[in-house]
C-alpha cells in the first residue's frame, strides 16, 4: 500500500534475484516515465535504487520490470510517501528533497503509468489504526470511529481524491502529449472478514478497510475514463494473494513482513505479478 512517511532505508537486506515476467508480447521503443507511491516504488524490495535514496525505491519494482520486458527506456520516479501534491512540487524525504515527479515528462514520452491517491486519503494511517492485538470486545474498532454518526470519515476523503488525480491526468497529457496513459489502481490487500489473529485486524475492520482501498480503485477508474487514460486493474489479480495468505503465496505484506518488503506493501512477488498485468495492458496497446 502507500509508504509509511517515517519509515527509513534499509540497505543492508539479502540481495535478490530479479526475474521478469512470463508472457508479455513485446512492444515498440520508446521512454516510459513511471510516476507514483511507494506502491510502485517498492521500498525494502532488494535491490536499492541508488539514483535518490530518500524515495526507498527498488530496482525490482514493477515499472523497472516492465520496462526490461517491453525494451522501454525508463525514467522511474516513483518516490515513497508521494501524493498527488508531489507531482508538480518538491517531496521532502528523510535523505532530501525529491524534485517533481512531473520534471520527467517530455514531449517525446510514450507510455506513462501513474499509481497514486493512497497517501492523499491517508489508507496507510487507516490501516494502522486498525491495528488491535487484543481480540474483541477490547480495544477499538476502527470502522466504528470512522463511521460514527452515518459519517464515513475515509470515504469522504477517498471521494476528494477524485479531482486531484483528474488534475494530475491533464498535467501528463500538457506536458507529454503523445503518452499513452496507465492508471494503476491498488492490489486486494485483506479478504473480506480478515483472518484475525494471524493479521491483527478485526473482522469488520479489515472489511472496511479493502472497501475503502476498492472504493479507491473506482474513483481511479473514473478519473482515468474521463480524462484519457487507460486503467489498469490490479486488485482482482492480486485475489487469493492478500496478507492473509502464507509467505509463499501473498503480494503484499501484513504489519510483521515474512518476506523483504516495508509492512503493508507488495513484495518482490506482488511487483512481479503486477509487471505482468501492466505489461500487458500497456503491449496491448
Amino acid at each position: 500500500m502507500m509508504m509509511l512517511r517515517r519509515l527509513l532505508p534499509a540497505f543492508a537486506v539479502v540481495l535478490l534475484a530479479s526475474f521478469l515476467p512470463a508472457g508479455v508480447a513485446s512492444a515498440a521503443s520508446g521512454r516510459y516515465v513511471a510516476l507514483g507511491d511507494s506502491a510502485a516504488a517498492g521500498p525494502l524490495i532488494p535491490n536499492p535504487d541508488l539514483s535518490f535514496l530518500g524515495c526507498i525505491r527498488s530496482t525490482n519494482n514493477y515499472p523497472k520490470l516492465v520496462a526490461r520486458q517491453l525494451g522501454l527506456s525508463i525514467a522511474d520516479v516513483s518516490c515513497s510517501g508521494a501524493d498527488t501534491v508531489d507531482m508538480t512540487n518538491p517531496q521532502e524525504t528523510d535523505l532530501g528533497t525529491a524534485p517533481p515527479q512531473f520534471d520527467v515528462l517530455t514531449p517525446d514520452t510514450s507510455v506513462v503509468t501513474l499509481q497514486i491517491g493512497g497517501n492523499d486519503a491517508g489508507l496507510t494511517g487507516l490501516a494502522e489504526s486498525c491495528l488491535n492485538l487484543l481480540p474483541q470486545p477490547f480495544g477499538t474498532s476502527c470502522k466504528d470511529e470512522n463511521t460514527a454518526g452515518g459519517r464515513d470519515v475515509y470515504g469522504e476523503r477517498v471521494a476528494a481524491v477524485g479531482p486531484r488525480v483528474s488534475a494530475v491526468l491533464d498535467g501528463i497529457h500538457a506536458r507529454s502529449p503523445s503518452a499513452r496513459v496507465f492508471v494503476v489502481g491498488y492490489t486486494f490487500y485483506i479478504r473480506p472478514g480478515g483472518c484475525y489473529p494471524r493479521v491483527q485486524v478485526w473482522s469488520r475492520d479489515a472489511t472496511y478497510v479493502q472497501a475503502k482501498v476498492d472504493q479507491l480503485n473506482q474513483v481511479l477508474a473514473t478519473a482515468a475514463a474521463a480524462h484519457g487514460a487507460t486503467y489498469v486493474d490490479i486488485r482482482t489479480p492480486g485475489i487469493g494473494h492478500d496478507v492473509c495468505t502464507p509467505g509463499s503465496v501473498r503480494w503484499v505484506e501484513p504489519f510483521i513482513p515474512e518476506n523483504v518488503a516495508a509492512p503493508l506493501h507488495p513484495n518482490a512477488r506482488g511487483m512481479q505479478g503486477m509487471a505482468q498485468v501492466v505489461g500487458s495492458a500497456i503491449a496491448a496497446g
